[in-house]
């Protein structure tokens, strides 16, 4: 589990900055209302969200009421029921959002696209699913069908995000690549449902982005230089940070009752990860000149 004190300072001094610019920003426009006090700071509501992501809890329920409400009621003298915090929850969808664009890596000029469902439900129980109706939809995988949103991701070889986006699951893979990779340069390279010259193209003239994506199986290959083939071969680190997202930071489970809600989840699942001290990376010293 994370240092509890670690992420509490990182956020807090965030907090700190974005707060008063952000009721700044809805007094000018006329959003902000009258509000009543609380007994925890957005900060303190922040890491308890962001926690429950990198523990060994399964249910945020069983989280806030067996582990936090014994535990670290010394740390957090304002603790409330878990009825009143889950009634605050909402409230932190646009600070998790801005918190977690300032937790993205830098690009290094090679970065590695994929993407992943977010079932929201099971195959069986779709017809009767109405939380996310209208907003989630049928997708497709290599291996089934299902019902919910697709996450896509960018990282770079040492594991960080550098972007992300949330589609429905029926949306192509190739349709948010370009509002990805907007601030990404030098060479990325993804898996054969990117297969498009067109799109490749299109990256390489308007981001100057060279574009490689794995060839199906009825395709000719391609010439490609060595260490451009032998990078195409490292796309397995970001499957397993999709592994690490869904298993570990638990960004997937069908027990959502709000898309404000599974949003927050997701959010602070993407959190937890991008404070992982140990995130899978490769070792690219072969690609470096030898020293005369």
């Amino acid at each position: 589990m994370l240092s509890l004190e670690y992420l509490f300072c990182h956020i807090d001094d965030f907090c700190q900055n974005f707060e008063p610019k952000w009721q700044a920003q809805l007094l000018s426009h006329g959003l902000q209302g009258h509000q009543r006090s609380r007994r925890l700071s957005l900060s303190e509501i922040m890491t308890l969200l962001v926690a429950f992501h990198s523990s060994h809890y399964r249910n945020f329920k069983h989280f806030y009421q067996d582990h936090v409400c014994r535990y670290w009621t010394q740390e957090f003298p304002g603790l409330v029921s878990y009825g009143r915090f889950v009634e605050w929850m909402p409230s932190t969808l646009v600070p998790l959002c801005a918190y977690l664009k300032s937790c993205f890596g830098q690009c290094t000029g090679i970065s590695f696209v994929d993407s992943s469902k977010i079932a929201v439900c099971h195959n069986r129980r779709i017809s009767q699913h109405r939380v996310f109706k209208d907003l989630a939809q049928r997708g497709k995988t290599s291996v089934d069908w299902f019902y919910g949103f697709k996450l896509h991701l960018v990282v770079n070889e040492f594991g960080k995000l550098l972007n992300f986006q949330l589609t429905p699951g029926n949306v192509d893979d190739r349709q948010p690549i370009r509002d990805l990779l907007s601030s990404i340069f030098g060479k990325v390279f993804a898996d054969k449902g990117y297969v498009s010259a067109a799109l490749a193209q299109e990256l390489l003239e308007s981001l100057g982005i060279e574009f490689f994506a794995k060839p199906r199986r009825n395709m000719k290959n391609k010439l490609m230089r060595l260490h451009d083939k032998l990078l195409s071969r490292q796309r397995s680190i970001i499957e397993t940070i999709l592994d690490q997202l869904k298993n570990i930071s638990q960004i997937e489970h069908s027990r959502h009752r709000s898309p404000v809600n599974f949003c927050v989840n997701l959010l602070c699942g993407l959190i937890a990860y991008c404070h992982q001290p140990k995130k899978p990376s490769l070792d690219l010293d072969w690609l470096l000149p030898r020293s005369p």
